[in-house]
């Protein structure tokens, strides 16, 4: 399926469906005489290359001719300022009580106005990788940008031939229209001292103001491209999905979600010292089919952090452009990178398809089981959901800890426990309609769900060596699980070392307050923001059913 960009001239104006005030304010930007179009990546490097404050290093980008680059491209580096993570307070979503689009309409107004005299460049891509699913998306970014256009192309599909006629295979979905994001980081106003990020996902729009952390870029586009998936029979997951094709010809798919810094990608891309055949679809953004189980990836590229990878490791081979990290010279006086986050945390970069052998865009067998990657003290390793409502419940206060990649105001514990919704926190439409559609894959298409406690049990770290024996158990169907104390929905299976003590009534204590802290974030949604994010009245039910029993043991 694929979105519609030219329209019978009946389907124009205000009756129509496509239009709305603020995407007709963000696409006739696009139209300007001040608007260059840069069709190719390759005029997007060369314009990248030339803005001010590039930093062009020595190191050659690995293949890039297969990417639509020169041969002799090499690795650019390009910083911001203080702000190296995203910010989510400057987010504004049109649907959701309180924000006024009237205000906020006139204010991107104005910022188009003051665009006016600037060159804009405007650049496509595709996002959705399958013909079953692709959209395409425009972005709009002023001189001086140049690496963020530079980095949006690569980051998602860019119009190559191939894409090209895949996209024109693709069924226009009804009623979806393409994605336009009109961004100004040079935008100031007094009432948006963190930047505004406003967002009309119904009529497939945003615009990005005074901001210019790529992330925001990326996160912004997908922001929109998951809720056109959901609204049209997919499961938008920001997460990682892997295949483990088995020696004995069975194929295990696994779907892992959590949060930057949760082991999602380590997880995801994990070959099991080769004990296995692996095949990727992606570590960050895909769709699953809700009928068929099918799953499709979003993007061809991996934004990555640095934070674990030195200049020497392999990985550094399949750099594409990196951000927000430093660069000195080596023995020979060529330009290289200082990774490792020693200039500021949260240093990125983008890197090639190439990086993940075996990569696929699509991984057309069901999938096996879904795994919820927690970070909280009271969950053993590994825990085994039973039942739609619990494995959907659980999804939505999946606990963890903030990271590095979000620009954090003063005043916010880095360290304190926190719940994300599927661990998505890029959501623009009501929490319901994830709790459904994961809800319907446990007891509708029979998918397993599990919990992975990747931080730490009762004051003991959970090492990663624990967590991959525990998933390959799982995949050779040696998980010995069994009903964990007195719950009826949760079942364990006993890992050497972290094996809970169901007689410790300060464990049960902390057990309990836990669930009880899950119960209140979910009896939250029924009144915060005037109940936008209110879950079906099961879902309270299924963790209340976790807490009762503990009450008894206490």
């Amino acid at each position: 399926m694929s979105t519609q960009a030219g329209f019978a001239r009946e389907e124009i104006g205000a009756k129509s469906s496509y239009f709305s005030k603020t995407r007709t304010i963000i696409e006739t930007a696009f139209y300007g005489n001040n608007v260059v179009k840069v069709p190719s990546l390759r005029m997007a490097y060369e314009l990248a290359k030339k803005s001010p404050g590039t930093i062009v290093t020595d190191m050659p980008v690995f293949h890039g001719d297969t990417f639509g680059l020169p041969t002799d491209a090499k690795v650019l580096l390009c910083n911001d300022g203080a702000v190296t993570g995203r910010t989510a307070v400057a987010r504004r979503i049109a649907g959701e009580p309180g924000v006024d689009t009237a205000d906020l309409d006139k204010k991107l107004m104005e910022a188009v106005y003051e665009s006016r005299f600037r060159k804009m460049y405007h650049a496509e891509v595709y996002i959705g990788l399958d013909p079953e699913f692709m959209v395409k998306a425009h972005l709009l970014v002023p001189e001086g940008f140049e690496n963020n256009l530079y980095n949006w192309m690569l980051n998602f599909q860019y119009r190559s031939d191939e894409y090209v006629r895949m996209y024109k295979q693709s069924r226009p979905i009804d009623k979806e229209g393409d994605i336009y994001i009109f961004a100004d980081p040079y935008w100031q106003h007094s009432e948006h001292p963190n930047g505004l990020a406003y967002f009309n996902t119904a009529q497939n729009c945003a615009s990005i103001l005074g901001m210019r952390y790529f992330g925001e870029f990326k996160k912004g586009t997908l922001t929109i491209a998951w809720a056109i998936a959901s609204r049209n029979g997919y499961v938008s997951c920001h997460g990682g999905q892997k295949r483990y094709n088995l020696p004995n010809g069975k194929k295990y798919v696994a779907s892992v979600f959590g949060l930057s810094g949760s082991g999602k990608s380590t997880i995801t891309h994990n070959r099991h010292n080769d004990k296995y055949d692996i095949t990727i679809l992606h570590d960050d953004s895909f769709v699953i089919n809700s009928e068929t189980g099918s799953s499709i990836a979003l993007e061809p590229t991996y934004f990555d952090k640095t934070a674990d990878y030195p200049l020497s490791c392999d990985a550094s081979k399949y750099l594409l452009t990196v951000q927000n990290c430093g660069a000195t010279q080596d023995e020979d006086g060529k330009i290289v990178l200082v990774t490792e986050d020693v200039r500021n945390g949260n240093g990125r970069a983008i890197k090639s398809k190439l990086w993940s052998p075996n990569r696929v865009d699509k991984i057309e067998e069901p999938v096996n089981a879904i795994f919820w990657i927690m970070k909280d003290p009271t969950l053993p390793p590994i825990l085994k959901v039973k039942g739609g409502a619990l494995a959907s419940a659980m999804g939505a206060t999946l606990a963890t800890k903030r990271s590095s990649a979000e620009n954090l105001l003063k005043g916010v514990d880095i360290n304190a426990l926190v719940y994300e919704p599927y661990a998505n926190p890029f959501r623009t439409y009501p929490l319901k309609y994830d709790y459904i559609k994961f809800k319907h894959l446990v007891d509708e298409r029979g998918i397993d769900c599990y919990i992975i406690n990747t931080g730490d049990f009762m004051g003991k770290k959970v090492k990663p060596s624990d967590t991959l024996g525990i998933i390959e158990h799982i995949v050779e169907e040696k998980a010995d699980f069994k009903p964990w104390g007195p719950f009826k929905t949760l079942e364990i299976m006993e890992w050497d070392g972290f094996v809970p003590d169901m007689n410790d009534k300060e464990y049960l204590q902390k057990l309990q307050e836990g669930m009880k802290r899950r119960r209140r974030f979910i009896s939250m949604k029924y009144t915060e923001k005037e109940g936008y994010d209110q879950l079906p009245s099961e879902a309270l039910e299924a963790i209340e059913e976790v807490i009762q029993p503990l009450c008894d043991l206490v």
